[in-house]
C-alpha cells in the first residue's frame, strides 16, 4: 500500500511549513518580549507590535522562560517529522544524539547570559538572541540527523527479528507425566514463560549442536523432573559419568517418592569395579529364534552402518543369520547357561570343523547354518570366509576381559519399569573407545526397549543422550506404541546429518517426524530446515522504503510467513531453543511453539554439583578375577565342543554331523 503520492505530498507539505513557520513567529516573539527593553532602545517597537505583545500575553505564554522554548522546540519536532529528509544517509545515533543534545542546552539555557555583572543591556540582548537562534538551529539539525538515522538502521536492516516474536504459554501446566522449564522470551517487551511438555509419551526430540547448552540447560533439569515424579529410567550417558552422577543424586533424594523398593544401577566397561554386570541374551530373554535373529541384527547392523541401506541383501542377511545360529545354540545347550555373548563370540571363532560340528546338534537351527556349511564343504571359501570375516572381525574386537567380565554376569535385569522393584539404569559409553562398544550398547538399548514395551508396568522413560553415537532400531517401536505403556521416549541428538550417519535416511526421517514434540538449540542446514518447518506460520508485516529526490514512498504489506525462520535457528545463542510441543487430549494448550532462553542460575546448578556423592564402587573384583573370568569363558566354549564330539562319537546314529572335511 503506497502512502505517499502527489497529492498527500503537497500536503502534508503544507502542513509542515505551518508548523515551520508558527515555530518561527513564537521564537520571534519570545526575543521580542524578553529583550523589549533593548528593542525599545534601539527604535524596533511600534504601537502595533505592542498591542499583539500585550494580547498574546494574557494567554500566560510568556509567564517564563521555558513554556514558549518548549512550544518552539515542540512545533520544530513537528515540523521534522512531518516534512523528513529525502534520503538515508551514514547517520550514526551517536553524532545525532550529541547534535540534539548541544543544542538542546545552549537553547535552554541561553538565559544565564542575563545574570552576567555589568554586562550591558543591549550586549546581553544579543548575547542572548544569539545563543537562542544558535541553539534553535543546532536542534533543527539535531532532529533532522535522527530522522535520518533511524531510516538508515530501517534501510540497512536485514532482518526482522521484532516481526518474527509471538505470543507463548505463559502458564505453568503440569500433571504426572509433564517436562516443565522455566523460560524468557519476546513479545513486544521481555516476558516469563514456561516450556510444557504436557505429554512426553508422544516422545521429545532434542537438538542442538555442540555447546549450544542442551545437556546443561535441557537434559539435567528433565534428569532431575523424572525423579521427582518416580518415573522408572534407562539412561544413555555417552559423556559416562556426566549424567549418571546426576541421576545417582536424585535418586538418593527421591527413592522414597517410589511406590516400589527402587534400586540404582550403572554399567562402566572402563572400570569394572565400578559397574554392575549384565547379560543382554538371558537365556531367560529369548523366547524363540525371532528374538535371536533380532539380537544378531541389532548388533551387526551397529557394527556395519552401511547396511542399513541393505538389508535383505545376500551378504548382509547370512552374517545376521549365522549370529543367529550362534547364538540360539547356546540358549538351547544345557539350559542356556553359556548364553551369554562373549560365549558366543568365541563360539565363532572355532575352526570351521569343529564350529560346523557344534551347530549341527541343534536342529532348529539346521535351516540358518546348512547354506555355510555347504559352501564350506564344496571349497567355496573366498564366499565363506567374506561372510564369516564380517561377524568373526568386528566381535573379534569385544574380546576384551573387562568386556567379557560385565556381559558375563547378571546384577539386575532389564525390566526397569517393574512395578515391585522398578530401576533407574545408566550405560555408560566411552568416546575414545566408542565405535568398538557401540554394538554391546546398541544391543543392550535394543533388548530393554523389547522388555519394557509391555502393557501393565509402571511409567518409565528412555533417556538417549548423544543417540547418534550409537543405532537402536527399536526406538520407532517405542515411539509407535511406548504411549500406551506409560513410556517416555527422550532423544537427544547433535544434528540431523549425524543421526543418518547410523540408520539409513528413511530411518533417521522417521526418528525425527515421529517425536511429538522438539526442543532445538542452534542447528544448521538440513536440521534448521527441518526444524522451521513444524512452526506454524504467523501473519508478519513487511516495510519497504524508497527514495527519491522528491518524495519518500513507504510501502506496508501483510504476508504469512514462518514464525520462526530457518537463518534465526542456525544463529541462535547458547542457551537459546525454539520448539513446539505436542499438548494431550485431557490437556490441550493453545500456544504450543516457543522461542525463548532457558532460565537458570549457573552459580546455584555449580553449587549443587559440588554437593553431589559420586558414584559407590559396586565389587572389590581386580586385575586378576577379571583375566580369570576372560580365560573361563574361552574354557567354556572347548568344553563345549569336547562334550559334544564325544556324545557324537559315542552315538553312532549321530556321527554323520560330525564335520571333518580332512
Amino acid at each position: 500500500m503506497t502512502l505517499s503520492t502527489a497529492e498527500n505530498r503537497q500536503g502534508s507539505i503544507s502542513v509542515a511549513n505551518m508548523f515551520f513557520y508558527a515555530s518561527m513567529i513564537i521564537l520571534l516573539l519570545h526575543c521580542y518580549y524578553f529583550c523589549y527593553d533593548s528593542f525599545r532602545e534601539w527604535h524596533f517597537t511600534s504601537i502595533i507590535s505592542d498591542r499583539i505583545l500585550i494580547s498574546i500575553q494574557h494567554t500566560g505564554l510568556f509567564d517564563n522562560y521555558w513554556r514558549s522554548k518548549l512550544i518552539t522546540i515542540g512545533l520544530l519536532l513537528l515540523f521534522t517529522f512531518a516534512s523528513g529528509n529525502k534520503k538515508p544517509g551514514n547517520v550514526s545515533y551517536q553524532k545525532a544524539a550529541w547534535t540534539l543534545g548541544i543544542g538542546v542546552a545552549v537553547f535552554f539555557t541561553s538565559q544565564i547570559i542575563f545574570v552576567i555583572p555589568d554586562l550591558p543591556m543591549t550586549k546581553a540582548a544579543i548575547g542572548y538572541m544569539g545563543m537562542t537562534l544558535t541553539g534553535y538551529l543546532t536542534v533543527s539539525t539535531g532532529l533532522a540527523l535522527s530522522l535520518r538515522a533511524i531510516r538508515t538502521a530501517r534501510s540497512n536492516r536485514v532482518s526482522n527479528t521484532e516481526n518474527e516474536t509471538f505470543e507463548q504459554e505463559e502458564r505453568l501446566l503440569e500433571n504426572d507425566y509433564s517436562i516443565n522449564l522455566p523460560m524468557r522470551y519476546r513479545f513486544r517487551r521481555s516476558r516469563k514463560g514456561w516450556i510444557n511438555c504436557i505429554n512426553g509419551r508422544r516422545g521429545l526430540l532434542i537438538a542442538g549442536v555442540a555447546g549450544s547448552g542442551k545437556s546443561w540447560l535441557i537434559i539435567k533439569p528433565i534428569l532431575k523432573i523424572l525423579s521427582e515424579k518416580h518415573f522408572a529410567q534407562f539412561i544413555y550417558d555417552y559423556k559416562y559419568p556426566e549424567l549418571t552422577v546426576i541421576a545417582y543424586n536424585h535418586f538418593l533424594r527421591n527413592r522414597d517418592r517410589y511406590p516400589g523398593k527402587l534400586d540404582f544401577y550403572y554399567i562402566d566397561f572402563a572400570r569394572p569395579a565400578y559397574s554392575h554386570r549384565n547379560n543382554p541374551i538371558d537365556a531367560s530373554m529369548l523366547n524363540d529364534l525371532v528374538d535371536a535373529l533380532e539380537v544378531s541384527k541389532s548388533m551387526l547392523l551397529s557394527i556395519n552402518k552401511n547396511w542399513a541401506q541393505k538389508q535383505g541383501d545376500f551378504f548382509v542377511e547370512s552374517p545376521i543369520n549365522f549370529l543367529a545360529a550362534v547364538i540360539w545354540f547356546l540358549r538351547n545347550y544345557k539350559g542356556g547357561q553359556y548364553c551369554t555373548l562373549p560365549h558366543a563370540i568365541e563360539l565363532i571363532q572355532l575352526e570351521y570343523d569343529k564350529l560346523f560340528t557344534v551347530l549341527n546338534t541343534d536342529a532348529e537351527i539346521s535351516t540358518l547354518v546348512s547354506p555355510f556349511l555347504s559352501v564350506y564343504l564344496n571349497d567355496v571359501m573366498e564366499v565363506l570366509e567374506s561372510q564369516m570375516a564380517s561377524v568373526r572381525i568386528p566381535l573379534g574386537r569385544l574380546a576384551v576381559p573387562s568386556v567379557y567380565y560385565i556381559l558375563t554376569g547378571n546384577d539386575f535385569s532389564l525390566d526397569i519399569n517393574n512395578p515391585i522393584e522398578p530401576k533407574i539404569v545408566c550405560l555408560g559409553n566411552d568416546p575414545v573407545r566408542s565405535e568398538t562398544l557401540s554394538p554391546v550398547i546398541s544391543l543392550i538399548c535394543d533388548r530393554l526397549n523389547k522388555v519394557i514395551n509391555q502393557k501393565g508396568k509402571a511409567k518409565c522413560t528412555v533417556v538417549y543422550d548423544e543417540f547418534a553415537t550409537i543405532r537402536v532400531s527399536s526406538v520407532q517401536s517405542l515411539i509407535q506404541v511406548g504411549r500406551s505403556n506409560d513410556i517416555m521416549p527422550i532423544i537427544a541428538i547433535q544434528d540431523y546429518s549425524q543421526l543418518k550417519k547410523n540408520y539409513s535416511r528413511e530411518e533417521a526421517e522417521a526418528l525425527f517426524n515421529m517425536a511429538g514434540s522438539i526442543i532445538s538449540g542452534q542447528v544448521n542446514g538440513e536440521t534448521a530446515k527441518l526444524v522451521a518447518d513444524r512452526f506454524p506460520r504467523i501473519m508478519q508485516d513487511r516495510t519497504s522504503w524508497s527514495y527519491n529526490n522528491t518524495d519518500v514512498t513507504v510501502n506496508q504489506s501483510s504476508q504469512l510467513d514462518a514464525s520462526v525462520q530457518m537463518a534465526t535457528i542456525s544463529s541462535l545463542s547458547s542457551g537459546e531453543f525454539v520448539g513446539v510441543m505436542a499438548d494431550d487430549p485431557a490437556q490441550r494448550m493453545e500456544r504450543k511453539a516457543f522461542h525463548g532462553r532457558i532460565i537458570n542460575d549457573p552459580k546455584a546448578l555449580d553449587r549443587e554439583q559440588q554437593s553431589f556423592a559420586d558414584l559407590p564402587k559396586v565389587s572389590d573384583v581386580d586385575d586378576d578375577a577379571i583375566k580369570k573370568n576372560f580365560m573361563q569363558v574361552k574354557q567354556d566354549v572347548k568344553d563345549i565342543y569336547d562334550d559334544i564330539i564325544v556324545k557324537l562319537e559315542n552315538d553312532p546314529a549321530r556321527a554323520h554331523l560330525i564335520v571333518n572335511k580332512k
